[in-house]
């Protein structure tokens, strides 16, 4: 079995790696971390949960450690990691922290939403390691606050969810001010062709270390499927929450207006939640977060965007209120839970205009979602629709296998399919 002395780790890196009880390297680390050791560029595609900002933080950690800044001030920044969200900012930071506990490189991080005060302050005082969202490092940059002149290495992280959210252009930017010679590391859940395209404009004869492919979802999470009425949503999830799922649960909404909506009815049945989304400040995100972590409230109802970046250990329940109408958001969302070879439960509530979302979920993870009946909440027969491709069986859930759909679907009940921009649109 390897561990990480045999992937060259320094001592006191080992050291904070055996505090947080790492034993052995999960496979993107135990491919990742030689390779940029040796001072390759790599290009990684993985989902979340596969370990991977620990297969980039630790070996960064290690060359900055090993090797002096070459004609540069003391305190210049000598990393970049360019990342989508400020949760994900934050959680990397954290880890930089834990894995260079033993070690006096110094790092930071900026996000926007919050005064850039401290930030600016923390800056000033030199970094070496700075984690960044795109719109806070812009800003910081044309205030003449830092300079990513000299930088050594950078990271792309969430590249996919960088495209998704509108930054591409941001990122872009910032390509053009750092060194052309430099090392990149580049990573990215999927590998849309317009990425793909990214990634090879800035990358030069990459590693490429693919843990999991494309557009799948982990096999360690049980996938389960309810079709329900639309009107019938809330009472299937308050008998999931009181029957089945016993622990902390991540719920996904579609909208910032459908997650705040959610939680007030959860709060009138006594159920602790709180949302977390866009239109939050970043205090409140901070707290919900917190809170969930900690078990101080049980349901976390988040938006897909907001909730890119979550990191939660052990993190059994993730519940699909709605269907998302982009197929690998299915694939993220579900990633929350299963982390790490553990055991997850995953389960949607699709109502008749979701289907075409459901089947587009079907083709793209190449299985069909086991359907599962709730006492008087499932939807009636005629309605459901058959699956449209032919996939294999996939992993079921607890309960009673729903009926067969008998005769053809009712398609007055059912929208239009819409196209991918249609989509794209939509998102929230």
């Amino acid at each position: 079995m390897t561990t990480f002395k045999d992937l060259k780790v320094s001592a006191p890196i080992l050291a904070a790696l055996d505090t947080l009880g790492y034993k052995t390297p999960t496979p993107i680390q135990a491919q990742a971390i030689p390779e940029v050791l040796k001072g390759k560029d790599l290009l990684g595609c993985a989902q979340t949960g596969t370990g991977k900002t620990a297969a980039f933080a630790i070996p960064i950690l290690q060359l900055l450690n090993n090797t002096k800044p070459q004609g540069q001030k003391r305190g210049t920044i000598r990393a970049l990691i360019l990342t989508p969200t400020r949760e994900l900012a934050i959680q990397i930071d954290e880890s930089f922290q834990e894995y260079g506990e033993n070690l006096k490189l110094k790092h930071a991080v900026i996000f926007g939403g919050v005064n850039q005060f401290s930030q600016v302050n923390q800056i000033k005082a030199g970094v070496d390691i700075l984690v960044a969202t795109p719109g806070r490092l812009l800003d910081l940059m044309n205030q003449k606050v830092l300079s990513i002149h000299q930088i050594e290495i950078f990271v792309l992280d969430e590249a996919d969810r960088m495209l998704d959210m509108g930054f591409i252009h941001d990122v872009k930017r910032v390509l053009q001010v750092i060194p052309q010679n430099r090392q990149t590391l580049f990573f990215s859940a999927t590998m849309p062709k317009a990425i793909q395209s990214l990634a090879d404009s800035i990358l030069h004869n990459p590693v490429k270390v693919e843990v999991t492919p494309e557009s799948t979802t982990a096999e360690t999470i049980q996938q389960t499927l309810y079709y329900v009425e639309k009107a019938n949503k809330n009472k299937a999830l308050l008998q999931l929450l009181k029957n089945d799922v016993h622990d902390s649960v991540l719920v996904f909404t579609r909208t910032k207006h459908g997650a705040d909506k959610l939680v007030k009815v959860l709060f009138k049945y006594e159920i602790s939640s709180a949302a977390i989304h866009g239109n939050k400040s970043q205090n409140q995100r901070q707290r919900a977060l917190e809170d969930f972590k900690n078990k101080k409230i049980k349901v976390l109802v988040a938006t897909d965007i907001a909730a890119r970046g979550i990191d939660i250990d052990l993190l059994k329940y993730v519940i699909n209120y709605e269907i998302p109408n982009v197929p690998e958001s299915y694939v993220h969302r579900i990633g929350r839970s299963g982390r790490a070879g553990a055991e997850g439960f995953a389960i949607s509530l699709c109502d008749v205009e979701e289907i075409p979302y459901v089947q587009d979920i079907e083709k793209t993870i190449g299985i069909a979602l086991p359907v599962m009946e709730m006492e008087g909440l499932t939807m009636s027969p005629g309605f459901v629709a058959k699956s449209s491709v032919s996939v294999k069986a996939g992993k079921g859930g607890k309960g009673k296998p729903a009926a067969p759909a008998t005769g053809k679907p009712d398609n007055r009940h059912r929208k239009s399919k819409p196209t991918s921009k249609e989509r794209r649109r939509r998102q929230v």
